[in-house]
């Protein structure tokens, strides 16, 4: 069978042959470029005056917060710039010598099926539902066997199986994987990842990275992969660009941009991080203010009014990239002499960390929680789903408990039946408390109703509460102003509010009346780092403040740790590890644990080989211990025994693991 990450080029029939191009040449030059959308009589300016190189082979990471014109370079490299009307585009996007600004439509598309690849996102919008993935790779490979050979070169188990799913049926990490199958399916020069791992779990995220890794030495590949996290970038990239306010604020080696950042805005993103060795006992770092709006942008640095030590001249030119004295880095800003002794301010928020909750009566009690959904494969057949499998737990009041693991192992079901959306099948879940749990979810959009301003939304709640309609005017405002937004903002819709501030109006709602237990369903997974940060001193404020239990779900143990005073870790339904937060981090016993402390990012090194393999299906539990199959620490009996959770030693910690005490 022929690879199809080795296909010839006279094997691939009609293929258009690639530009030619010196094996010395840049494979990409970015040459002054501008781009400019345009909404009703207003310009919005998404990237001014952009230069830089990406040599063959090598790995350029793009780095910045949401609107600051990562994804319009990258299409703009891909030659895919559309809008109505049309936006202003000058300056020169050469590809293997093909200028993808003045080329003609036919040629940009001979370059993109001959050269160019392309993995976003949310694959679920790139991939046909109504298809197989096998159909949807043969359009591109024209052939099964290819198709196959793809799916295998990217990791995906039991391939020839996989091409019959569809895309729901596979996980997200099978589904990203299809998309950079197809991505590379026709052995391009050069592939753009516009935020390939955003929101997936720690473990899918390392998988995905270590692949990217992996293909550019076996293909000789380019890649540009777009990212809000500095970590991420680190894992891969052998240089590093930052963008801000549509400009090029920094450019070096990634080691350098890492260990000595030249821009103000850089050192922030780089305190901005949640990472495993952050002190859980100071407020989380954070960059004041938000990023320019387009239609106002500062005549001088656009950072300039959120940065600490600008001075007046900042405000009245644009500066320009000017190389460090190491000469390694290029910054744009006049002040790079004092740059690196910037500290991100931090506000006066309250550490999550300040006390120790009560430890009398738990405020919530589950015992034996189970939950089994009924899913239909085909016309006939059913699967049970074993979302929950005997979970028991206490949290008390003022307590924090972060639950941990990658998706499907039952997170999100357990935050619904506390809540009282989804009823257990058995077991008992108590709540010592007259109010309610009340939830905050991932995608604050998604939850408030976009066509009710942020006050009626707010207000629902307090009228349920007993508060009179004419006297809503101050409690509403107390409720804004305790999350930090404008009372103003009340009659605005959640379309016209910025992603941090939605995600604050959603707090909002969920504490006006303050409830028993705050239930947060991986909040912050999908937010820039800083604003992740912003996110997380909000909740341990409110959560002192307000007394309140919170639980708190996530994939990722570095924000569990910040969040936490306990952490469970879940796996196919079932608790496989718990106790005090700095404990299970610092000194992990189940290997599904240590597995997801290992896949944290960390700019300072490269992450150690992922896990390997997914999550078995909750519909098909392994025999014996569910992470087995996956388990580098597996022995015989690991295959029969079904280890319980218990305790150890004297300590508060937990371990469903038979070689736990081994040392």
């Amino acid at each position: 069978m022929t690879s199809a990450l080795s296909t010839s080029e006279s094997e691939r029939g009609n293929e258009p042959a690639r530009p030619a191009a010196e094996a010395g040449d840049p494979l990409v030059e970015i040459d002054d470029l501008a781009v400019t959308f345009r909404r009703g009589a207003v310009d919005l300016p998404a990237l001014r005056h952009v230069s830089l190189e990406i040599g063959r082979g090598e790995i350029l990471g793009i780095v910045g917060e949401s609107g600051s014109g990562k994804t319009v370079l990258g299409l703009s490299i891909l030659g895919l710039l559309r809008a109505k009307p049309d936006p202003r585009v000058t300056g020169a996007v050469r590809v293997l010598g093909v200028d993808m600004v003045t080329a003609s439509d036919s040629a940009r598309r001979s370059l993109r099926r001959s050269s160019l690849g392309a993995i976003f996102q949310d694959p679920m919008t790139s991939l046909n539902p109504t298809m197989r993935v096998g159909k949807q790779l043969e359009e591109v490979t024209h052939s099964a066997d290819e198709a196959m050979s793809l799916l295998d070169a990217v990791g995906i188990p039991d391939a020839r199986q996989r091409l019959k799913a569809f895309p729901h049926e596979l996980s997200g990490g099978q589904r990203q994987r299809v998309m950079i199958a197809m991505a590379i399916a026709g052995n391009p020069s050069l592939v753009i990842a516009d935020e390939p791992t955003t929101a997936l779990d720690v473990t899918v995220q390392a998988q995905v990275l270590s692949l990217i890794l992996e293909l550019r030495d076996r293909i000789n590949c380019s890649f540009v992969l777009v990212t809000h996290d500095l970590s991420v970038a680190a894992q891969v990239a052998d240089r590093v660009a930052v963008l801000y306010g549509g400009r090029l604020v920094e450019l070096g080696e990634t080691r350098d941009v890492l260990s000595t950042p030249l821009h103000p805005y850089t050192v922030g993103l780089l305190h901005s991080r949640i990472s495993l060795d952050a002190n859980r006992r100071q407020p989380l770092a954070t960059l004041p203010g938000q990023p320019p709006d387009p239609r106002r942008l500062p005549p001088g640095c656009p950072f300039a009014p959120r940065c600490p030590i600008a001075v007046a001249a900042c405000d009245e030119a644009l500066p320009e990239l000017v190389s460090s004295a190491a000469g390694s880095s290029e910054a744009a800003c006049i002040r790079l002499d004092v740059a690196q002794k910037v500290l991100a301010g931090t506000g006066a928020s309250t550490p999550w960390s300040a006390s120790k909750p009560a430890r009398d009566t738990p405020r919530l009690s589950l015992r034996g929680v189970t939950k089994t959904f009924t899913i239909r494969a085909g016309l006939t057949s059913r699967h049970q789903i074993h979302a929950l499998r005997g979970i028991d737990l206490d949290v008390y009041p003022g307590e924090s408990l972060a639950v941990v693991g990658e998706s499907g192992c039952g997170k999100s079901t357990l935050l619904r039946v506390i809540a009282g959306v989804v009823e257990a099948d058995s077991g008992s879940a108590e709540i010592r408390s007259p109010s309610r749990p009340q939830m905050v979810f991932q995608d604050a959009g998604a939850s408030l109703t976009p066509w009710r301003s942020i006050g009626e939304l707010i207000s629902e709640r307090l009228r349920n509460d007993g508060v009179a309609r004419s006297k809503l005017t101050e409690p509403l405002a107390d409720t804004l102003r305790l999350v930090g937004l404008d009372p103003e903002l009340a009659r605005v819709k959640p379309g016209q509010l910025s992603g941090g501030q939605r995600q604050r109006a959603a707090i909002a709602r969920a504490v006006a009346v303050p409830p028993s237990v705050l239930l947060c369903d991986e909040p912050t997974s999908a937010l820039d780092v800083s604003l992740a940060a912003t996110v997380l001193n909000l909740l341990g404020r409110l959560r002192r403040q307000l007394h309140l239990s919170v639980i708190f779900v996530t994939h990722d143990l570095a924000a569990a740790r910040i969040v936490a005073d306990r952490i469970a870790v879940m796996y196919l339904g079932e608790i496989v590890e718990s106790g005090p937060a700095e404990q299970v981090v610092a000194e992990p016993w189940h290997p599904y644990t240590k597995a997801l402390i290992a896949a944290v990012p960390e700019v300072a090194h490269r992450g150690s080989p992922p896990v390997r393999g997914d999550p078995a299906s909750p519909a098909h539990i392994p025999a014996g211990c569910p992470f087995h199959p996956r388990c580098p620490e597996a022995i015989d009996a690991c295959r029969e025994v079904v280890p319980p959770l218990a305790a150890l030693d004297e300590s508060e910690r937990l371990v469903a693991c038979i070689r736990a005490g081994e040392k």
